[in-house]
């Protein structure tokens, strides 16, 4: 029976000369089964120490506290060792940059290999096959012939496909894709998403996908949560929080975007840049850089609330952005 995820709470610190800093602040949120939950974002708001934090990729210093329940039990209070035989078998993971994360002196199909071993019961002759059925899969031409093949044999694109190989060797049901498709020309990245897609609809897997491409969320993505410094600022379908924002960082985000049909119409910018961990402002951490702040949006966070039906929202003026969608 597949299983749903649910996040609560999920906070992740590291000490520093000036204190602890928080990557991630308080963060909550569902996947369904077979769902796929886009997060976005700019670089810094805590994305990729998310995925980190709920495979528990986050080492001392740094300490991760909150729930991340998979199947009732939370993943977090496991021991060690019962984790490992979790991680990659239930729940699997795509890098953000398979030339760092793919080991450089070892073939892709030793790598392959490595995951059929520790999450499978295969003999050496069926993990072979299985791992040329897997580069299939993804889509890698002649893939008996590339699996003696190491990592900077392979181009850009077919690396990241051979990571999503790795990754499904255990038959994961949830797969944490850290920005599959960033650096990637345009072309590229529309075969990975639909891989992806592919894989999910043929598999029933369920993904969070790491992205700053708000056009690759439109395309792939169930629901959508949009991350600022640290925080979920506002989640929902993501039709309907493309159509009205309730964040103004949402909106700013999605008016920075080129839209068909408004080639004469200024793209909206959000200016000035995101805080850094030690630099957090008091009150809401994007009131520095919104047109909308008020007073109280200076002195006290908001709270995430719903504002619409299956819709969240942390932001004091949230009517205000959704008046000024329409509007515009």
């Amino acid at each position: 029976m597949a299983r749903a995820l649910s996040v609560r709470g999920l906070s992740t610190v590291f000490p520093s000369p000036q204190g602890m800093l928080t990557a991630v602040d308080g963060v909550d949120f569902d996947l369904a089964p077979g769902e796929i939950l886009g997060l976005v974002g700019e670089s810094g708001s805590g994305k990729s120490v998310t995925l980190r934090s709920i495979l528990r990729l986050v080492h001392a210093p740094g300490r991760v506290t909150g729930q991340v329940l998979w199947g009732g039990r939370d993943l977090l209070a496991l021991g060690e060792s019962e984790f490992r035989k979790l991680r990659g078998r239930e729940i699997a993971t795509v890098f953000q940059e398979p030339m760092t994360a793919l080991n450089p002196v070892l073939t892709i199909g030793r790598q392959i290999d490595e995951s059929l071993r520790a999450h499978t019961r295969l003999d050496r002759r069926a993990r072979r096959a299985r791992a040329i059925e897997l580069l299939d899969l993804v889509g890698i031409p002649a893939p008996g012939t590339r699996l003696g093949d190491f990592p900077h044999q392979f181009s850009g694109g077919m690396r990241q496909r051979a990571m999503i190989a790795v990754a499904l060797a255990g038959e994961p049901e949830l797969l944490l894709a850290d920005e599959p498709t960033t650096a990637l020309d345009v072309t590229i990245q529309d075969q990975i998403l639909k891989l992806l897609l592919g894989l999910r609809a043929r598999t029933g897997m369920g993904m969070v996908l790491v992205t700053h491409d708000l056009g690759v969320v439109a395309q792939s993505c169930d629901r959508v949560a949009v991350m600022y410094a640290g925080r979920i600022a506002e989640s929902g379908p993501v039709a309907a929080v493309f159509a009205e924002p309730r964040h103004a960082y949402t909106r700013g985000l999605i008016g920075s975007v080129p839209r068909a049909g408004t080639e004469r119409r200024p793209l909206l910018s959000i200016e000035g840049t995101p805080p850094g961990l030690g630099e957090r402002p008091s009150g809401c951490a994007f009131h520095p850089r919104c047109g909308f702040a008020t007073d109280i949006c200076r002195t006290a966070a908001p709270p995430m609330e719903n504002v619409a039906p299956d819709r969240l929202s942390a932001c004091w003026n949230h009517a205000a952005v959704a008046a000024a969608r329409e509007a515009a």
